[in-house]
């Protein structure tokens, strides 16, 4: 079975461990193939060097080396080199990094700065965190920087901030007035990304910001044709529990584009290709409307536990296999 997720965030990196847990237990004889589309739009540079938030994530949680008080950042960590930055009056101050992280960082621009390209780059850090060994393939979105800005209004002037400016050290608290991804329009899809979705058996949307995570990647010339062409079923998870989102500022980012916070309105955002979605039992969601052949399913959606985002994970190729008509899961085993 091949599977292709479009991902970001804690709650996309949480699901896809989740998704290869339940693999491991339910496919023991074979391996399916996961092939995972990151977001970059998160993407910022910092001391001179190149952070990918997204991606780090998703590399540090597959490969058993995340903060998992966090759902970010390094497992074990320490802070000695951003210590001595601050000593040194370095900016910005407000964007921890340890000193592992560093080094993924450091490592990361020593090869962008060789001409190599982020796929390339990304497909290093991914075999150094085993995600071979899990069937998961990562890839960027695309190789052209690109990163999100956040207009608000400071001292009567719309003036842009970088999102992570704007995400970390304001918290979401300052009104915006729109996001603005510098290079979207110009970018491409990185090698391999298309072609993933066109020939997957399975397309996943994991619970990740449905704005300026999975909506950034959407954004990518070339992908939301691919999910309305791909023969695949598009099964998304809404981020929200009970309503609201687990964590982050997805209510905020929503809010800002003039979208409702609830499970119905996200599925608007995905109706031209979506064939399936799983929201939060406590939403009462299953009455969803807006297209007639969008198929629900009403389930507890937090991930409290690996064991239970392998569930959630479960239960999102359950509806897959509903919606493509397959009587068992060897109709989409390859």
């Amino acid at each position: 079975m091949r599977i292709t997720a479009l991902a970001g965030g804690v709650g996309g990196a949480r699901f896809l461990r989740g998704l290869v847990h339940h693999l491991r237990a339910d496919y023991p004889d074979e391996q399916p193939q996961v092939t995972v589309i990151g977001n970059t739009g998160d993407d910022i540079t910092l001391f001179g060097l190149r952070v990918c938030p997204d991606l780090d994530t998703i590399l540090y949680t597959l490969g058993g080396g995340v903060h998992e008080g966090q759902g970010w950042g390094r497992a074990d960590e320490s802070h000695h080199v951003a210590a001595e930055l601050a000593e040194l009056g370095a900016t910005p101050q407000w964007f921890s990094l340890g000193d592992k992280d560093f080094a993924t960082h450091i490592y990361r621009s020593q090869l962008l700065a060789r001409g190599m390209p982020l796929s390339s780059v990304t497909a290093q850090l991914a075999a150094r965190w085993g995600l071979g060994d899990h069937g998961v393939t990562l890839l960027p979105m695309t190789d052209t920087p690109v990163e999100t800005h956040v207009v608000v209004t400071q001292g009567g002037d719309q003036v842009a901030i970088h999102f992570q400016e704007w995400w970390v050290r304001h918290q979401a608290a300052l009104e915006a007035d729109r996001f603005v991804v510098a290079g979207l329009d110009s970018a491409t899809a990185a090698p391999g990304v298309l072609e993933a979705i066109r020939s997957a058996d399975v397309v996943l949307l994991p619970p990740s910001n449905p704005v300026v995570s999975i909506g950034i990647i959407l954004g990518v010339p070339g992908v939301r044709d691919a999910l309305r062409g791909t023969r695949a079923p598009v099964v998304g998870v809404s981020p929200l529990v009970g309503g609201r989102p687990v964590r982050g500022h997805a209510d905020v980012c929503l809010r800002t584009i003039g979208v409702d916070t609830t499970s119905e309105a996200i599925a608007g955002l995905y109706q031209d290709f979506l064939d399936g979605w799983l929201v939060d039992s406590e939403d009462a969601m299953a009455h969803l409307t807006g297209s007639s052949r969008l198929a629900v399913v009403a389930r507890p959606l937090l991930m409290s536990s690996v064991a239970a985002a392998a569930d959630i994970a479960g239960a999102a190729l359950a509806l897959a296999l509903r919606v493509a008509g397959a009587p068992d899961q060897t109709e989409l085993q390859k």
